[in-house]
C-alpha cells in the first residue's frame, strides 16, 4: 500500500511571547506574525496532490495570562487536541506541517512516533535547544516543545500527546544560543547530541553519522527558521548575531538527511513575515473602497 502523505496548515501563534523583540510592529500583530506566516507558507509552498489540512487556531489575543508557568496553556491544550483529532481523521503516514511557532511539531512528531515507535528519530534544527519548562525565566511554550516530546511539562498538554520520544533518538543541529547558563546545562544532562553552525557549515556528515549509529530507518526534521544567519536572510524573530547556518547549508542538510533516511516528518517553523505585517498594517489605513 502506498504512503498517505498530508500537508498540515498549523498556524498557532500562542506559543510564542515575542512582540518585545520586533518593536517596529505593532505588538499585536507582531504577537499573532506566525499566524500570517504560517498563511504564507502555504500560498508559497509548491503545489502538491497530497491533501491539506487545516489546525483550528483562535486569533483571540485579548486575555493572554501564564498559567502553570505557560503563557495561554489551556488555548494551546485545546488547540494541540484538535491538531491530534485531525492526524486521527486523517490517517496520514507522513507529514508536512507548515506553522506557526515550534510547538507545532509536537502533537506530529509524537503521532508519528507512536506510529513507527523506535524506528524513527528526530534532527531538530534550531538555533536554541527548545527545552525550557514550566517555571523558567521565559513562559512561551515554543521554548517548550522538545521538552513536551520528551514527555516533560505542563500535564494539561503533554498528557494528551500519544508517546514520548527519548533524548538519544533526539539530535540538535545548528544550536547556537542557550540564552541561559542552566538551559545549555540542561542539554547536557538530557544527554542531546547537538551539532553548532560551524560543525555543519561545510558538510553534513556530523548528523549523518549521528543518524546512521541511531539504528533508525526514518527520520523527522523540525526547521526553525532562526537557525539561519540574519546577515544571509533575516526570516525569522531572532536577529541572534552572525554565526548561523546559511540558507543554501540548511537546504542542504535537510536534503542529505532526506536522502540518509525515509523522510516522515518535515515541518517549517516560525517564520516572521516582518515586512508582510507592515504592508498589512499600511492598507488598513489607507482609503481602500
Amino acid at each position: 500500500m502506498e504512503n498517505k502523505t498530508i500537508r498540515l496548515i498549523y498556524p498557532q501563534w500562542q506559543g510564542a511571547d515575542i512582540a518585545r523583540w520586533i518593536p517596529q510592529l505593532d505588538p499585536e500583530e507582531a504577537s499573532r506574525g506566525y499566524y500570517l506566516g504560517s498563511m504564507l507558507l502555504e500560498f508559497l509552498a509548491p503545489k502538491s496532490d497530497c491533501e491539506t489540512f487545516s489546525v483550528p487556531v483562535s486569533t483571540d489575543i485579548s486575555k493572554r495570562t501564564a498559567s502553570g508557568g505557560v503563557l495561554d496553556r489551556d488555548v494551546l491544550a485545546l488547540q494541540t487536541k484538535g491538531a491530534l483529532d485531525t492526524l486521527k481523521i486523517a490517517n496520514p503516514d507522513k507529514v508536512v506541517t507548515l506553522g506557526g511557532e515550534c510547538s507545532v511539531s509536537v502533537p506530529v512528531f509524537t503521532y508519528l512516533a507512536d506510529k513507527y515507535s523506535d524506528d524513527v528519530v528526530i534532527v531538530w534544527i534550531d538555533a536554541h535547544p527548545d527545552i525550557t519548562l514550566p517555571g523558567d525565566d521565559y513562559t512561551g511554550y515554543h521554548a517548550m516543545a522538545l521538552s513536551a516530546i520528551m514527555g516533560n511539562g505542563a500535564t494539561e498538554i503533554i498528557g494528551q500527546l500519544p508517546v514520548k520520544i527519548s533524548p538519544e533518538r533526539i539530535c540538535l543541529a545548528g544550536l547556537r544560543e542557550c540564552e541561559y547558563p542552566y538551559i545549555e546545562k540542561r542539554v547536557d544532562d538530557f544527554g542531546l547530541a547537538h551539532f553548532s553552525p560551524a560543525e555543519l557549515a561545510s558538510n553534513s556528515e556530523p548528523v549523518i553519522d549521528w543518524l546512521r549509529k541511531s539504528g533508525a530507518s526514518k527520520v523527522m526534521i523540525h526547521f526553525d527558521m532562526d537557525v539561519m544567519d540574519p546577515a544571509d536572510i533575516l526570516a525569522a524573530v531572532a536577529d541572534d548575531p552572525e554565526g548561523g547556518l546559511k540558507l543554501k547549508e540548511v537546504v542542504r542538510l535537510i536534503n542529505d538527511v532526506a536522502r540518509e533516511k525515509e523522510l516522515v516528518a518535515l515541518t517549517v517553523a516560525e517564520p516572521m513575515p516582518r515586512l508582510a505585517i507592515r504592508l498589512k498594517q499600511m492598507l488598513s489605513e489607507l482609503p481602500l473602497l
